[in-house]
């Protein structure tokens, strides 16, 4: 009989790179959403970096620890920032048509994203009342979003801005209390744990 190493994984949590990196950019987009301040470098360059390459690093750390919920969602949440402000960018640099004006091309991917989104919200619930409260409200971010596409209704689109900020907020919430709670060894910031049967 041979002799078994036990690995002990001593790697840091991503889950709260991945949080922030979410929360943070939503904000900064939902902040634009309703009304607040124009679309600028600042909310893409948010979105390529700290939304998009950040939550792909965070993901593949995932991975790695045999996460598949949150590798999916940090790697999925990751490319829908660069894939959005590819759809934004890329036609100013010529690269592609801009999205038509009319028609229900945006609202089509935002609805794709709000069914992914409700999936992923049903796996929160066997993981702690931050993350479900951050998926539902995403959920209903992304409904929203698709429906003011489709209706064009512009309080539709500034509701949704408010929402966003509020589901931001949530995500960046659950990152700090992960690393609060890590970093002081005890519970500072309540997760609201689920107990799994």
């Amino acid at each position: 009989m041979q002799n078994e190493t036990i690995k002990i994984d001593s790697t840091g949590n991503p889950a709260a790179l991945g949080l922030l990196g979410f929360g943070m950019t939503t904000v900064l987009l939902n902040v634009h959403n309703a009304g607040f301040v124009p679309i600028s470098s600042m909310i893409l360059a948010m979105g390529i970096f700290y939304g998009g390459i950040a939550q792909v690093i965070a993901g593949i750390m995932e991975w790695k620890k045999g996460n598949t919920f949150a590798c999916t969602a940090f790697i999925s949440y990751g490319f829908f920032w660069l894939t959005f402000v590819g759809l934004l960018v890329l036609p100013k640099i010529g690269w592609w048509d801009a999205i038509p004006e009319s028609g229900n091309t945006l609202g089509v991917y935002l609805s794709m994203w709000g069914l992914f989104t409700l999936v992923m919200y049903v796996g929160t619930f066997r993981l702690n009342k931050a993350l479900q409260f951050v998926f539902g409200s995403l959920t209903i971010l992304f409904i929203l979003l698709a429906c003011a596409e489709f209706s064009g209704n512009e309080m539709i689109g500034k509701i949704a801005g408010y929402e966003g900020i509020i589901c931001g907020l949530s995500a960046v919430y659950a990152g700090l209390a992960q690393v609060l709670n890590e970093v002081y060894g005890k519970v500072i910031w309540p997760l609201g744990v689920v107990t799994k049967d």
